[in-house]
């Protein structure tokens, strides 16, 4: 709108709306981000095909939350796929893709901007080969594909018996929305930043010194960690609150956290 483009915003892609998009002439359609099946009849409007830019190494991770994915599964690499539409989810033939190398500390946020910016590179690298009829196709390897489900609130709420590794690679992925959460007091508490402290096994003998002698079962906020966090115990290891945000206040780092929250050492959370 900004530019002074035509902008078309339907909410069914039915006989009118394509009365509206017929009549730009447009000879190929780029999608990003739909959501949603294009029938064939409005497929027909678009003489050089359809395109679709989908924020994975297809066939991995098809579906709706293809971006906190590779973060929860503690993957090396994720990218981006321009495909042909396909009347099946995210299974149309591959143009093109890009990689990018993780370093296991991105959230789900700095994703999209990152895999934004190389997305629109590559469909502007498929658009200029289809116009040069120079762009070709595979299939995918349907053996190969795995799928995501829409993420909901519920998503976030962290399962302290799961892993410290779990959680941690949790408060990322579901970073911006819909937030790793857990309970205190009756109240939600964002963990908004984590740090994975030791892996069941490494740490043998008595509490260490500080420690309160409360539960000691996951969830259990066990002690301060002057040089990582807030301590918490779970189903396989400790993990470091760094930064924390209870409900209706603001985002606060570990220790500011403390100042105003006095009885928060010996607490279990999420439940």
């Amino acid at each position: 709108m900004e530019l002074g483009l035509p902008v078309l915003q339907p909410e069914r892609l039915g006989g009118d709306a394509r009365h509206e998009v017929a009549a730009l002439g447009a000879e190929l359609l780029v999608c990003v981000a739909y959501g949603k099946f294009f029938g064939p009849k409005f497929l027909e409007l678009f003489p050089a095909g359809s395109i679709n830019l989908h924020p994975s190494l297809l066939p991995r991770y098809r579906g709706p939350a293809p971006i906190p994915a590779p973060i929860l599964h503690g993957d090396k690499e994720t990218g981006v796929t321009v495909q042909k539409v396909s009347q099946e989810m995210d299974a149309g033939d591959i143009f093109l893709q890009r990689r990018v190398t993780l370093s296991g500390t991105e959230t789900s946020g700095q994703l999209v901007e990152q895999l934004g910016e190389l997305g629109g590179e590559a469909v502007v690298e498929v658009v200029d080969q289809i116009e040069a009829g120079e762009a070709r196709a595979v299939p995918q390897e349907e053996e190969a594909a795995t799928y995501t489900q829409l993420l909901t609130k519920s998503d976030g709420e962290i399962d302290w018996n799961r892993s410290a590794v779990e959680i941690e690679r949790a408060v990322r992925a579901y970073q911006p929305w819909p937030l790793a959460h857990t309970s205190f007091s009756g109240q939600r508490l964002n963990i908004l930043g984590a740090e994975v402290v030791e892996a069941a096994g490494e740490r043998e003998g008595s509490a260490e010194a500080g420690e309160v002698a409360a539960q000691r079962g996951p969830g259990a906020v066990v002690r301060v960690d002057t040089g990582r966090g807030i301590l918490v115990e779970t189903g396989n290891g400790r993990l470091a609150l760094t930064q924390l945000q209870l409900q209706s206040r603001k985002a606060l780092s570990w220790d500011s956290f403390l100042n105003g929250v006095h009885d928060f050492i010996g607490a279990v959370l999420g439940g």
